[in-house]
């Protein structure tokens, strides 16, 4: 349980930091992107920012599927060992019928409906 919480942990630092490295790129409306300065083929500049963050960006996803099977895995090792609880009682037991008109309750259909005596009619028409 100690792995899987520390790797839920690691986890969620991965996707911050893919969230916020994803957040500074420069998209094509501007966005948050670091603007440029310092020498212009150097690791500072525009061009050399955006090849690291890209570079980051992949390797923190890469990093975020890989944890995401090793705590899918984690977690299937953790709760594989677990059987199914069958200590409940789930036999039915008959109850006395009360005198409050609940004698049908657990009654048969059959037993439920009375049978229509031989006189009653459905027309109406009398003999």
């Amino acid at each position: 349980m100690s792995l899987f919480l520390f790797l839920t942990v690691v986890q969620a630092i991965v996707a911050f930091s893919l969230v916020c490295v994803v957040l500074m790129q420069r998209s094509e409306g501007g966005g948050l992107g670091i603007g440029g300065g310092g020498s212009p083929g150097g690791l500072m500049s525009a061009r050399g920012a955006a090849d690291f963050l890209t570079r980051t960006t992949k390797w923190l996803a890469v990093m975020f599927v890989m944890l995401s099977i090793a705590l899918a895995a984690v977690a299937i090792n953790a709760t594989s060992g677990r059987e199914i609880d069958d200590t409940l009682d789930r036999s039915v037991t008959s109850e006395p019928a009360q005198a409050g008109g609940d004698a049908l309750v657990g009654a048969t259909p059959a037993e439920a409906a009375p049978a229509p005596a031989e006189d009653d009619t459905l027309s109406g028409v009398a003999e």
